[in-house]
């Protein structure tokens, strides 16, 4: 017993413990975000990629059904108001702004929630990535996934008609609490 405390654990010489030596994050840039950010879409869809070839399919070509779960945002970007985009009505209690017209803004892939769900390769593809990796392959159906999601949310205008009415409810409040009793607010290019 006494030897066995003295000497390296050899029960599991397969055992693997992971080691985390990440160097501490590095400020970059801080920047000033003009735009409020006013609703959320959430989204979930399945990217089907398909990479053929004139040989078959089980000698050279890949199929990966991919599970992007994202979310793309709309709001109103405020650093594009002119100098005369707010009026105060001549006796003080009445305020018009107007405001550029929602945008949305590009999806955000969730990659915690999204995976690989299936990956069929042919048998020169599974030995091409002993030798050069997986990486690129997830990165090719992230971006497949994230145009998909940006398509869907410019598709509906759900979105954008949703952010302009909560910008206008969020300035409205605002405006009346600092005492204006008349507020109108319009979207304009």
């Amino acid at each position: 017993m006494w030897l066995r405390g003295a000497l390296p654990d050899f029960d599991n010489p397969f055992a693997a413990e992971t080691v985390d030596r990440t160097s501490p994050a590095v400020l970059q840039s801080i920047q000033d975000i003009g735009e409020y950010r006013a609703a959320s879409a959430n989204y979930e869809l399945l990217v089907d990629l398909e990479r053929d070839t004139d040989l078959p399919a089980v000698i050279l070509g890949e199929r990966t059904l991919f599970v992007a779960v994202g979310s793309v945002d709309a709001g109103v970007d405020l650093r594009a108001l002119g100098p005369d985009a707010v009026e105060v009505s001549a006796d003080g209690s009445g305020v018009s702004i107007n405001l550029p017209p929602a945008e949305v803004y590009d999806a955000e892939l969730d990659s915690s929630g999204s995976y690989i769900y299936e990956r069929d390769e042919g048998l020169l593809n599974r030995i091409g990535n002993v030798f050069s990796g997986d990486g690129d392959h997830y990165r090719e159906v992230s971006i497949a996934a994230e145009e998909r999601l940006n398509e869907a949310a410019r598709a509906n205008d759900d979105l954008a008609t949703r952010a302009e009415e909560n910008t206008a409810a969020m300035l409205e409040s605002l405006l009346r609490s600092l005492g204006y009793e008349r507020v109108e607010i319009s979207f304009s290019p």
